[in-house]
């Protein structure tokens, strides 16, 4: 397997552009587990899940960044998130109400599979202090005007960040990979059309890449095949894998917030709770007693 779950960030020495190559395999088989869907949909999600494992590296702090995306069409949610600790997992939901016809669950695009919609782009810090300071929730907004999720995503960095992004993203039944290049502010290249001729030359070395190279050869052979002629420098990896954040007491939390008006509604109708995880299948039983300790003996018989 090529660098099987890593990530691999670089940059150019001689200009102020970056860039990172994520690989997925462990960890998207996992994912895929867990979300049995048509050939369209499985990549689909590994771009998702190739996508945040490319926006992780941005998190200055511990918590966790989630891209979503809600639709009227076919696939009504599709979301992925990537956490500090490097920790991946992603889920999809189908629109029962719509059928999938044959083309669009071989060939499907994130605008046909999802149709109308918004992609959501948020950044959750895991506590509110630190740093010496208070982190807030933050939360961009992409329309989905692009036919596929790498258009989406650039758009957002030059609207949010005005930083000029290039995206490239390819995935299979195995492997689920991304591909980003991002100019930087001008720090070594003051001139600004001596800048600009160095993004377009990168850039068009970089489209000339293939999904197959992306989804078979090692980071640093398709770094080398791309920009071999160019000053670059090749970080060490960071390794991701596939890890849910579900718990009991997780869950047990979860019920608290129901209420016990709700939950004593529920213990009346089946005698018990039982939670499943979206995320990872895991099952949580609830006894009547546990959960009448757990609410301070307040439901009722």
């Amino acid at each position: 397997m090529p660098s099987n779950d890593l990530l691999h960030r670089f940059l150019f020495d001689d200009c102020d552009i970056r860039g990172e190559i994520v690989t997925l395999g462990d960890s998207y088989r996992e994912v895929l587990s867990h979300n049995p869907q048509v050939p369209a949909i499985r990549r689909l999600l590994g771009e998702f899940l190739a996508a945040v494992g490319l926006l992780s590296s941005t998190l200055k702090f511990d918590g966790k960044i989630i891209l979503q995306a809600r639709g009227d069409g076919p696939v009504s949610t599709i979301m992925a998130e990537c956490n500090h600790h490097n920790d991946l997992r992603g889920i999809v939901r189908i629109n029962p109400n719509i059928e999938l016809s044959d083309e669009l669950a071989s060939h499907g695009s994130l605008q046909k599979l999802l149709g109308n919609g918004i992609l959501v782009i948020t950044i959750e810090p895991q506590r509110s202090e630190n740093f010496g300071g208070t982190l807030e929730r933050h939360q961009g907004i992409v329309p989905m005007d692009a036919e596929n999720l790498a258009g989406c995503l650039e758009h957002y960095f030059y609207q949010s960040e005005q930083l000029s992004t290039r995206l490239w993203f390819a995935a299979n039944n195995d492997i689920a990979t991304g591909f980003l290049i991002q100019a930087l502010p001008q720090q070594l290249i003051t001139n600004e059309e001596d800048n600009q001729d160095k993004w377009e030359t990168i850039i068009t070395l970089a489209d000339t890449i293939k999904a197959e190279e992306l989804l078979e050869l090692e980071h640093s052979t398709v770094l080398y095949r791309l920009f071999n002629e160019q000053p670059l420098r090749l970080y060490e990896p960071k390794a991701l894998r596939f890890a849910c954040s579900c718990s009991r007491e997780r869950s047990a939390n979860a019920l608290l917030a129901i209420g016990n008006e709700e939950v004593e509604s529920l213990l009346i109708e089946k005698g018990s709770i039982d939670i499943d995880c979206q995320f990872c299948n895991q099952h949580y039983h609830f006894a009547a007693d546990e959960v009448r300790k757990l609410l301070g003996g307040n439901i009722l018989h």
